[in-house]
């Protein structure tokens, strides 16, 4: 079994900062893929970023392209999210999800294991 938590969500005005993490245990972290997915109110769950199990291969969503950095510390078995610049449309519960193999994927079918998610709203 894989367990996924995350953390690091909160309350932030916009342009500023916050640096998710998802702390992964039960298996081999290190062979899996991480992604980042998010879900706005009414609305449904969407892909925000993935990162290869070597972390030398990453992809993001258009909208956050540029402002948001995926990363991993294989020694600590947690991957992270940096969102920087942040918007008021990035409101949303952020998930993180692994999947068992080591390329990039972006949808939601191709990951298996899911945390609870971490709530995000930033504030105009």
């Amino acid at each position: 079994q894989v367990h996924l938590v995350e953390s690091g969500g909160g309350l932030v005005q916009a342009g500023g900062s916050l640096r998710l993490s998802c702390a992964v245990s039960g298996r081999t972290f290190g062979s899996y893929a991480m992604g980042w997915f998010r879900q706005a109110p009414g609305k449904g769950r969407e892909f925000v970023a993935a990162l290869s199990w070597s972390g030398y291969s990453t992809y993001y969503a258009d909208s956050v392209k540029g402002r948001f950095t995926i990363s991993r510390d294989n020694a600590k078995n947690t991957v992270y999210l940096q969102m920087n610049s942040l918007k008021s449309e990035d409101t949303a519960v952020y998930y993180c999800a692994s999947r068992p193999y080591a390329n990039v994927r972006t949808g939601q079918e191709d990951y298996n294991y899911w945390g609870q998610g971490t709530q995000v709203t930033v504030s105009s």
